[in-house]
């Protein structure tokens, strides 16, 4: 057990100086529900003392109209965990809070320490005493053995110890800080919000669909590299602690953020409708319609449709009351949870060659199923498209993509991964036609693609 590491990929949001602090944090991780359905969580700051309630499951789960009025002050960091296998502790759920000699500080984390292990063992090793699994937990024993005097120069020293992806917010009971990795992998935007009295309030948050749906005006993301304080009657401060080396992750806009945010400074939806057009440029086939798998294959099959000319239909229905598979803790589960997912109309596809599209394969179980799906409601072909290229390498920067031996795209070309899922042609958008399609002036991590990873994975092993 001492081994296993949970890596955080989720959502996380700060808001500052609202009088409705918590309220605007819970309306933020629902509208970033997407990112984690493992847990959820939220610290408030009521300028004395620190609030926290966290639990598993949903965000609606979690909070209700009683508790979330305990969570008073117009301070508020939360979270929503998207968890690894087997990690099922209410300890593993974030905020991660604790006291200590400057007094109480909750943190949220979107991301993943490639070094988490290794700074761990030499916190063990000088005495510390864990009560999670967490990475994350590593920066609260940083902080509270570091020698500086104050918590912003404690943050800044516990953040140069570790190596990775991070995308996160610090609370005490006055005070809260956003920091961002040098290199910027995970996304975190800035923007403004005026509370009751008229004074501007602020809001950090994973993903730009919060501010759309609280009210608030986006400003601009947080820089890699850069720590932005806010202190009470002050404006923002921003302190660039890392020189900026920006390699955005790229598996943001294939598959995890939601359509109409604007993360990296361009829109989701844009990029994947672009994606479906360069997918059929690169891979086109005879077929009567083209058809997305839910959600997520949508704005790319829209795409495919218009370059290729040939009809768009939605002939896979989503039950979306049931969660995302690809982020469910056992691939029993995920299996399950296609067949209560999707369902394919027969009167409309029956006797047709569809060309299927969706975002990802990581282990194929998946296709395979709607592959069988579509052939059982009567298809006479299905051309399996997909907008990214394959995934064949394992992401240590806050994916939860599996081991590199469970990805199907490591051990069998296209061809036999086409047999695999029994469709009658598979093609993936290669990695040139990816980049032409987010467009190629930032600096993109691709390393689940080719294996070129930014940052060393030192605990990989």
């Amino acid at each position: 057990m001492e081994n296993r590491y949970i890596n955080e990929k989720c959502a996380v949001v700060g808001v500052f100086n609202h009088e409705n602090a918590s309220q605007l944090a819970y309306f933020s991780l629902f509208s970033m529900q997407h990112r984690g359905q493992e847990a959820a969580g939220i610290s408030s700051s009521d300028g004395h003392k620190m609030h926290t309630i966290k639990d598993r499951g949903l965000v609606t789960q979690v909070f209700n109209e009683q508790n979330i009025s305990t969570l008073v002050g117009d301070i508020a960091i939360g979270h929503t965990r998207y968890s690894t296998a087997g990690d099922d502790s209410i300890l593993d759920a974030q905020p991660v809070y604790a006291r200590f000699d400057l007094g109480e500080m909750a943190i949220v984390h979107n991301g993943n320490f490639t070094n988490a292990k290794q700074v761990r063992r030499r916190l063990i090793e000088k005495g510390a005493i864990f009560q999670t699994y967490m990475d994350t937990e590593n920066l609260i024993h940083l902080i509270a053995k570091s020698d500086k005097k104050e918590l912003l120069e404690r943050i800044i020293d516990g953040v140069k110890k570790v190596e990775g992806a991070y995308s996160l917010i610090f609370s005490n009971p006055n005070q809260m800080f956003a920091v961002r990795d040098p290199n910027g992998f995970r996304p975190l935007s800035l923007g403004r919000i005026t509370n009751s009295k008229g004074e501007d309030g602020y809001i950090v948050a994973s993903e730009t669909c919060a501010f759309d749906l609280v009210g608030a005006k986006f400003i601009r993301d947080i820089r890699p590299g850069e720590l932005v304080v806010f202190e009470k009657g002050k404006a923002p401060k921003s302190i660039q602690i890392f020189e900026p080396t920006p390699h955005y992750c790229i598996f943001e806009y294939i598959y995890f953020s939601r359509p109409d945010s604007s993360v990296f400074g361009k829109n989701v939806y844009k990029l994947r409708k672009e994606m479906g057009r360069t997918l059929a440029k690169e891979s086109p086939v005879e077929a009567d319609m083209v058809i997305p798998v839910p959600d997520g294959g949508v704005p790319s099959a829209l795409g495919y449709s218009e370059e290729s000319g040939i009809p768009f239909n939605m002939a896979i229905v989503r039950n979306h009351y049931i969660g995302r598979t690809f982020i469910e803790p056992t691939q029993k589960i995920r299996d399950l949870k296609v067949k209560m997912k999707l369902s394919a109309m027969s009167d409309v596809i029956s006797g047709k060659r569809v060309i299927v599209i969706d975002d990802s394969i990581v282990r194929g179980t998946t296709s395979r199923q709607i592959v069988r799906m579509l052939k059982e409601a009567g298809a006479k072909e299905v051309h399996m498209r997909i907008s990214s290229p394959p995934t064949t390498h394992p992401c240590y920067y806050g994916v939860d993509t599996p081991e590199q031996d469970k990805l199907i795209a490591s051990k069998y070309d296209t061809a036999q991964i086409a047999n695999y899922i029994e469709a009658d042609s598979l093609a993936y958008l290669s990695i040139d036609g990816l980049l032409d399609s987010v467009g190629r002036d930032l600096n993109y991590c691709t390393a689940c693609f080719d294996g070129n990873y930014i940052v060393p994975p030192v605990d990989a092993n």
